[in-house]
């Protein structure tokens, strides 16, 4: 693994610094709905730079820039605190999954509308029942007269609020094995049959939300790989996600290092043996999961397509920020539970790391088997 880049590597990170600096759009306003229309008007200024979709080949909108690129990018974006991008599950999951598994006719039409944020998408995977193990899912899709009629419920949807599209796995076959009987549908969210309701936060965000669909209607043509092999289509979805964490992650962990040895000088704590211990063993941890995001990078440039490595940056970014957001608070003392302190909110909001994208205890089971091969206990 050669981490030195390459001269046409580092000019695209010069290029790309320069753009940011020039056309970064500061903070975020407050509020939901202004910060995502404020997100939605960025992704939008990155889409005419052909800077969203990065990784997506030429002739899908993107760059066909390589992997090495895309850490750069999601480096940069970190290191110059830019905002997200307001389709960022269309971008990281959507796009690549109808690239991987779409008909020709699907990536004319779904493709362009992600990288402009015309289109947003969620992710229609998580039920109340079906989290970790999302192949036990009772969410059925039954074939009427040309159309799929799904009746179901969805959980810790993000976005679902603003979305147009919801990459949604469904039961069409009760009599096949779990993982045998699911299939991958493209729903519309714009039908009565769908109502979206928001899931508040201990942060007062309401990013998830819950769906219930009563028979919802779905064309046979926004089947996406194929009636059957839903299960196949969604673990190409959660890979693309756990892929585009690592090296965006981990810059951003450095980064919040920084800041936090900022917040002991400034608390007189700096010299205090625990504290140095503690931001000793994060900074330990920081480096470590830079250099496995970079290690998984290397393994997906040797077989194409993201895999189970990916699930390790993703569990060593969750633990890694709640301890430094822990010990960010600790530091506070008495101010802490402040509710308008920042350190406080992150300290709210590292809570769903370990939930979001994959619990840690899934994680490390993927890692268990299918990275170190070790056997299953089951």
């Amino acid at each position: 693994m050669d981490l030195t880049l390459s001269p046409n590597e580092a000019s695209f990170r010069d290029d790309l610094r320069a753009w940011v600096e020039e056309n970064h759009p500061g903070e975020e306003p407050e509020g939901d709905e202004a910060a995502f229309t404020f997100r939605r008007e960025w992704q939008r200024k990155l889409h005419d730079a052909r800077y969203a979709g990065l990784s997506w080949p030429e002739e899908f909108g993107g760059r066909g820039a390589t992997l090495i690129e895309q850490a750069i990018f999601g480096e940069e974006m970190a290191r110059a605190k830019a905002p997200s991008t307001a389709n960022v599950l269309g971008l990281v999951m959507g796009g690549p999954v109808v690239i991987a598994h779409g008909t020709e006719e699907q990536k004319k039409r779904y493709l362009e509308p992600i990288l402009s944020a015309e289109e947003i998408w969620c992710q229609g995977f998580s039920e109340p029942d079906a989290g970790s193990d999302l192949a036990s899912l009772k969410t059925r899709a039954v074939k009427s007269n040309g159309e799929w009629v799904v009746t179901g419920q969805k959980v810790w949807t993000t976005y679902a609020h603003e979305a147009k599209w919801c990459m949604l796995v469904a039961r069409t076959d009760a009599d096949a094995p779990k993982h045998k009987g699911l299939t991958y549908f493209l729903l519309d969210m714009e039908q009565d049959a769908v109502q979206v309701r928001p899931l508040r936060q201990i942060t007062g965000e309401s990013e998830f939300n819950e769906i219930f669909m009563e028979e919802a209607r779905i064309p046979d043509e926004n089947v996406v790989g194929g009636v059957g092999n839903g299960w196949t289509v969604a673990i190409t979805t959660l890979m693309h996600e756990r892929a585009g964490l690592g090296a965006g992650s981990a810059i951003a962990v450095k980064i919040a290092l920084g800041e936090l040895i900022e917040l002991a000088k400034e608390r007189g704590v700096a010299d205090d043996p625990v504290v140095r211990q503690k931001i000793a063993q994060l900074y330990m941890e920081s480096e470590t999961l830079r250099l496995n995001a970079w290690r998984g990078l290397t393994q997906i440039m040797k077989t194409g397509i993201p895999g189970p490595e990916g699930s390790l940056p993703k569990w060593q970014w969750a633990e890694t920020n709640q301890r430094l957001t822990e010990l960010a608070v600790d530091i506070l003392g008495e101010e802490g539970p402040l509710k308008d302190s920042d350190w406080t909110y992150r300290f709210l909001r590292s809570r769903a790391n370990s939930i979001e994208g994959g619990t840690t205890e899934i994680l490390k089971n993927i890692i268990a088997e299918r990275v170190l091969g070790l056997p299953r206990l089951r």
